[in-house]
């Protein structure tokens, strides 16, 4: 049972950046942030779960199962990570690239601590709970003295960073993508390069501010267990349950910003006419509505929103939103299973485009392209997409971002690699100070 404690919240903002200062004391912390951003989906503005009661993690093989018998199990909030490479574990498929990272292939814990915010309250609940320890915590939360993002220490060594694919391989690369297309071997893939440095440190959590104030994303997250981080600016959910109720809601379709309102306009008004854009999305909207399909009531599956623009600070993003209904029977992790990993890290056919992306890709994506979120004690669920993200293990001194795009028949090698370097943008800056 959780001891549970509402608490006002004078300014929500200093408030989340004490809170998320006060967790990296823990070994086990996953923090979600909204950044005010709402939607008729959201559920809080943050979340904290930190301090682990029980754990998972386990490589790929009959990892859904696992997660399945550990979610039933525990009957409780459960916070963690499924990486990319899960894909081995539902198709014949593998994963054989370079891993500079290391990271389990699948990770989750129950906390000991969770504060839910929402407006000017937090919801705080606590497994086997101490006299006074939420009355003794919250005095220390309100205690800290927080630093602003630019005030980052500069007494690290400058970060280096290198391609892992440059650019005259990248046009290699993606012409013999584009000639499994124009063989019909798929209609679109995803296709994505890492960004890395060797031998360097960063301070995580001021990191994270620094490329959390950069784009304030919808789906900001910050996860740490033992030396692996995880610093994510992700505008993107990949799916949601509540109730009988599942919502996927793919990115397909980016182009840049400009500090010129009119221009700016233009270039979103662009976009969502852009008929390359648009048939990217339209493709992983239908991949996604097979993939619901599969745990689907009949009929229930229906697209609620197709190829809306949404404006971020970095960039425009074209999204989709697909709905369908579940039975109360059926088992959250097997939504999960049967929709991993989402349509918009993939391409189409599913199989055979995360087969060739294998191919053609040089690093192991792990926890990139894969999801981070939480379950619910009620079997709900709410899971972001791993993109604009930093990954860091402080033990290999290992950084790493990928960024990728999606490539269909009417791509332009250029026009991609260009792509590729406005999303990799947030993440140099906030590496480079």
């Amino acid at each position: 049972m959780r001891t549970e404690y509402s608490h006002s919240i004078t300014n929500a903002d200093t408030f989340k950046l004490q809170l998320l200062s006060w967790s990296q004391q823990f070994d086990d912390v996953v923090w979600l942030d909204s950044n005010n951003h709402k939607d008729k989906y959201s559920n809080y503005d943050a979340v904290l779960a930190v301090d682990a009661f029980t754990t998972i993690r386990t490589d790929y093989f009959d990892a859904f199962e696992r997660l399945k018998e550990y979610q039933s199990i525990t009957n409780d909030w459960i916070f963690g990570y499924l990486t990319y490479d899960l894909k081995n574990t539902t198709e014949q498929l593998e994963s054989n690239n370079f891993d500079g990272l290391g990271f389990p292939d699948l990770y989750f814990f129950q906390p000991k601590k969770l504060f839910l915010i929402k407006d000017n309250c937090v919801e705080i609940q606590y497994l086997k709970m101490v006299d006074d320890e939420i009355e003794d915590d919250l005095r220390s939360i309100r205690c800290i003295v927080t630093s602003s993002a630019v005030e980052k220490s500069q007494n690290l060594d400058a970060i280096k960073i290198k391609l892992r694919i440059h650019k005259d391989d990248y046009f290699e690369k993606l012409n013999r993508m584009l000639a499994h297309i124009h063989r019909g071997d798929i209609y679109e893939a995803n296709f994505c390069q890492e960004f890395y440095a060797e031998g360097s440190e960063i301070n995580p959590l001021e990191t994270f501010k620094t490329l959390n104030d950069i784009s304030k994303p919808p789906f900001a997250s910050f996860l740490k267990f033992e030396s692996n981080y995880m610093l994510s600016a992700s505008p993107e959910r990949y799916i949601q349950k509540t109730g009988d109720t599942v919502i996927s809601q793919p990115i397909k379709g980016t182009a840049k910003r400009s500090d010129n309102e009119i221009e700016d306009l233009k270039l979103a008004q662009d976009l969502s006419k852009d008929p390359k854009e648009r048939s990217e999305n339209i493709m992983i909207v239908d991949l996604v509505r097979n993939d619901l399909s599969q745990t689907a009531t009949k009929g229930s599956v229906e697209v609620k929103e197709l190829c809306k623009v949404y404006s971020f600070l970095q960039v425009h993003q074209m999204i989709s939103t697909i709905q369908s209904k579940v039975k109360p029977e059926t088992h959250p992790v097997d939504i999960l299973k049967t929709t991993f990993p989402m349509g918009s890290m993939t391409g189409a056919p599913k199989i055979s485009a995360m087969k060739i992306i294998e191919n053609l890709e040089e690093t192991k994506r792990g926890l990139y392209s894969g999801a981070v979120g939480y379950f619910t004690p009620h079997g709900d669920f709410d899971f972001n997409v791993i993109i604009r993200s930093i990954l860091y293990n402080s033990s290999k001194r290992y950084i790493s971002y990928s960024v990728g795009g999606a490539i269909t028949a009417k791509s332009d090698p250029l026009l991609e690699y260009e792509e590729c370097l406005i999303k990799a943008k947030a993440m140099r800056e906030a590496l480079e100070g």
